[in-house]
């Protein structure tokens, strides 16, 4: 995108430059609008349930700003001449049933014949201005919290193969389809710093994303880190993807590990790609207790500390066991 021209105007709060979730314009003094997109191709076989986390992976975006989804378009790709248009109407409706769980309206969408399917949202949401959550604002000092088990990657690949248990896939399909409603509603009432969801780049993608925005380092605890049920045992090399190869090289530079933390099997969590996963929210010590209360509250029982934010150092993230 470097080569491409930068928009510029004073109501422009989050444009696409440092690597935000959303886009965020002004509207007035008390109300800016949040856009965002996104979509792929079914990650599960139940169509019903690809919709379903399809819609709250696309809603997660306008949660991880701290804003509420108002609006939404879907978007498809589908083979309509290899697959039945009921497969399309079930995708539909659980794309609907989260846009109706979040309390936001699907007002129309876009549709074009594909070789694969594909379904996802462009969701707007609201935010004051005043109180939307950034990747850019860590503070040294702030504890690091991770609201969802990470696994999805492992557990997609390993169902893929006949690998998976029914159980481990099924609570893997149960996070990926909990909104991260409450865990913004949470970041936002305990005074949240910045906050970044886990998507596709992994936690060490993202997160050093929120590095770079900030102009921080980042430490993680390995073994802080909350994992979905089951998803231990999968995190082999059978069930490595492309993804987790790519989000390595990216991100590896960048990263130092401490002790026996490069020894440890639970690396490969930091790069496994997410979908649907939890948000990574920064906020100062003595407000966690509080953030993790709202959580608890809000049906969220994997919330855990992680790590903290340092001042800027020579690599981007610390990684200990």
């Amino acid at each position: 995108m470097q080569g491409l021209p930068r928009f510029r105007d004073p109501n422009l709060l989050i444009g696409a430059e440092n690597f935000s979730d959303a886009g965020v314009y002004r509207v007035a003094d008390d109300l800016a609008i949040i856009q965002t997109v996104d979509f792929f191709a079914p990650l599960v076989d139940d169509p019903f349930v690809f919709g379903q986390i399809a819609a709250a992976n696309s809603l997660s975006d306008v949660y991880a700003m701290g804003g509420q989804p108002k609006t939404a378009l879907n978007i498809v790709g589908f083979p309509d001449k290899e697959l039945g248009l009921e497969v399309l109407e079930q995708i539909l409706r659980g794309g609907a049933e989260r846009a109706e769980a979040a309390g936001c309206l699907i007002v129309g969408g876009h549709s074009v014949r594909d070789a694969e399917v594909k379904y996802g949202l462009s969701v707007t949401g609201f935010v004051h201005p005043d109180r939307m959550l950034t990747n850019r604002t860590a503070r040294p000092g702030d504890v690091i919290i991770l609201t969802k088990g990470l696994g999805t990657g492992f557990i997609i690949a390993a169902n893929r193969g006949g690998r998976c248990p029914t159980d481990v896939f099924d609570a893997a399909c149960a996070s990926m389809i909990f909104l991260n409603r409450a865990a913004s509603e949470a970041a936002v009432a305990a005074g949240a710093s910045a906050s970044t969801d886990i998507t596709g780049f992994g936690l060490a993608g993202h997160g050093l994303e929120l590095t770079n925005a900030s102009e921080v380092t980042v430490r993680i605890e390995l073994g802080a880190l909350p994992l979905l049920p089951g998803v231990q045992e999968l995190a082999v090399k059978e069930n490595f993807t492309g993804a987790l190869a790519t989000n390595r090289r990216h991100a590896e530079s960048s990263v130092r590990f401490e002790g026996e933390a490069g020894e440890s099997p639970r690396i490969e969590f930091l790069f496994d790609p997410q979908t649907s996963g939890g948000l990574l929210v920064c906020l100062p010590a003595e407000r966690a207790g509080d953030f993790l209360d709202r959580c608890r509250d809000g049906g969220i029982e994997q919330a855990a500390v992680i790590g903290e934010v340092l001042d800027k150092q020579d690599v981007h993230l610390i990684i200990r066991d």
